[in-house]
């Protein structure tokens, strides 16, 4: 994203819901340094379900390197490895065998990375949903991370909901219908107001 795209963005946030703007102006975003191929972001994404990032980074990398080279394995790779060697990363069972659904949809054709820039993001959730321990929030994470689509807010986020929370001091976590409200205001940037308000929580 160049510099003057971001400006606007920043500026269109703070200008339609000050409340945010004031988390803006006291928060420093991280950069998004790592880029993934779309196969290994999903991989990564499956791996880091339900682990802290220190757990998640320490089997990732396991993973990463069965198989010989820096690049992460391809899916026809993954397919190959025996599945007690990925459990000896720390894997689960039903994780092997998402991992592998996963390599097999790739492989088959039934994901297809390729035409994913002309798909709205309601298509790309529904054509990720179809790979098994996918869900509607892993889809959403991969929209704004993989894809940096700008208008995605997740409602099944549980620190986007306490970020809402505390910012708004609500009294109780926000419904659906609160959340919505809230955030149409920072419409088409959705995803950045969704950064910002996971970053405020590092600020509590």
């Amino acid at each position: 994203m160049s510099a003057v795209a971001h400006h606007k963005k920043i500026a269109h946030l703070k200008k339609s819901d000050p409340i945010l703007g004031a988390v803006i102006e006291a928060t420093t975003l991280r950069e998004i340094t790592i880029t993934r191929a779309p196969f290994e972001a999903l991989v990564e994404a499956i791996v880091s379900q339900q682990l802290s990032i220190k757990a998640a980074d320490t089997i990732f990398s396991r993973l990463a390197a069965l198989t010989p080279g820096k690049k992460f394995p391809t899916p026809r790779q993954i397919l190959a490895i025996p599945a007690s060697k990925m459990r000896k990363c720390g894997l689960s069972k039903m994780k092997v065998s998402f991992i592998k659904d996963l390599a097999r949809k790739t492989l088959d054709g039934t994901l297809d990375f390729r035409h994913m820039d002309t798909m709205s993001d309601e298509e790309v959730i529904e054509h990720l949903v179809n790979v098994k321990g996918i869900g509607r929030w892993t889809a959403e994470m991969f929209l704004i991370f993989s894809l940096k689509r700008d208008d995605v807010f997740s409602f099944g986020d549980l620190g986007l909901r306490n970020g809402l929370k505390k910012i708004y001091k609500l009294k109780g976590a926000p419904t659906p219908a609160q959340a919505a409200r809230i955030t149409a205001k920072w419409k088409p940037y959705r995803s950045l107001g969704a950064r910002y308000l996971w970053a405020s929580l590092d600020n509590r």
